[in-house]
């Protein structure tokens, strides 16, 4: 008998999950030449979207429009590449620079392979918007990967806020699609935001990013 994913009630997928995740991840990946094309689709798309997973989605996309690609992409730049609280490396919140994140990434992979979605040698799979855009097209199982990085999306969410990012109202569509934060969960933000993740590095600050990050995809958005 195959294992079937065990989910709570407010845990179930919902309709609409996949075209907010696909959206959200067109949105979070580096503002490349695609980008007019992808804003067009997200103004197209997001009106059916439940209120608090639409509207932030939707200002950032006016946002996005306003400001130009260009301009754009040289803000993302400075916040995910050059923010060391800004890291969109889920594992690694969970695990640091470790052996462990190391294994992580392995089974993402193996997860996406077997869900038929296959990277290029220069994306890391623990990049939120590679997650999200895995979920759109395996909605079960992006649910339980997201919800099992609840934590690290939740200090993502908050750094960014603090930074005053157009991203955060990204990041707050994302966990509009999510269950609310649990007791458990709340404790587990709450020991991030004190301790950082698993064996830092002595000096760096918390959530600091892994020290390679992926050049933007030329075929698409990761």
């Amino acid at each position: 008998m195959r294992n079937r994913l065990k989910l709570r009630p407010a845990q179930r997928v919902q309709p609409w999950h996949s075209c907010a995740w696909q959206l959200q991840s067109l949105l979070l990946g580096y503002p490349d030449e695609q980008q007019a094309g992808h804003l067009t689709l997200a103004r197209r798309a997001a009106p059916e979207l439940p209120a608090p997973v639409r509207d932030p989605l939707l200002r950032f996309t006016e946002h996005a429009e306003n400001t130009g690609t260009e301009a754009l992409a040289t803000a993302y730049v400075a916040t995910f590449d050059h923010r060391k609280r800004c890291c969109p490396y889920l594992t690694y919140y969970a695990h640091g620079d470790t052996r462990k994140r190391g294994l992580a990434l392995v089974r993402l992979k193996q997860t996406y392979a077997r869900g038929g979605l296959r990277l290029t040698d220069d994306e890391l799979p623990d990049h939120l918007a590679v997650v999200l855009e895995f979920a759109a097209t395996d909605p079960a199982t992006g649910l339980k990967l997201l919800t099992g990085h609840r934590a690290g999306l939740e200090l993502l969410r908050l750094a960014l806020h603090e930074e005053d990012s157009p991203w955060a109202g990204l990041l707050d569509s994302v966990s509009a699609t999510l269950p609310a934060l649990a007791g458990d969960e709340r404790e587990a933000v709450a020991r991030l935001a004190a301790e950082g993740p698993p064996e830092e590095q002595v000096g760096l600050d918390p959530y600091a990013p892994p020290r390679y990050t992926p050049a933007p995809p030329a075929g698409g958005p990761r």
